[in-house]
């Protein structure tokens, strides 16, 4: 994989990447991920995902613990993208999401734009500055540090 990739990457890509499988594998394009910089994902929102049948179901809204997961699935392709391909299909795993802010609920029909950009890493550790927009809208915040391991 080359240290950029500025052309969109498909699901099947990030299933390469990712141990995410449906229906927690919560982004379905890389639109851009730059080595060692940032990530910008695309999760399509649509009304025939498991959880808005109970949140809620007269007012589906995205949970936001879905789109920190988004979040972090974002950061992920990022790691992977600067690790290169001995990383393929490692876990990532949370460590602490600090920050979080949801400023506009998300519901079917959005598009969800999640940006990764690492802040810094140690080691097999990473911290990472997130955020998720609809139409250039933020609609959440976070930052989010994760491990690495095999």
């Amino acid at each position: 994989m080359s240290e950029s990739a500025r052309t969109p990457m498909p699901v099947e890509r990030i299933m390469q990447m990712l141990p995410h499988r449906f229906p927690f594998l919560m982004i379905d394009r890389v639109m851009e991920a730059v080595k060692d910089d940032y990530a910008l994902c695309v999760k399509n929102v649509t009304i025939n995902e498991h959880h808005f049948i109970g949140h809620f179901s007269d007012k589906p809204v995205m949970p936001g613990v879905l789109i920190i997961e988004a979040m972090a699935q974002t950061s992920a392709v990022l790691v992977v993208q600067t690790l290169g391909p001995q990383s393929e299909g490692k876990l990532v795993y949370f460590m602490s999401v600090d920050e979080a802010k949801f400023r506009k609920p998300v519901v079917p029909g959005d598009q969800l734009h999640i940006r990764a950009t690492k802040q810094r890493q140690r080691g097999n550790v990473w911290k990472f500055a997130c955020e998720a927009f609809v139409a250039e809208v933020k609609v959440a915040e976070a930052i989010i540090t994760a491990m690495i391991l095999d």
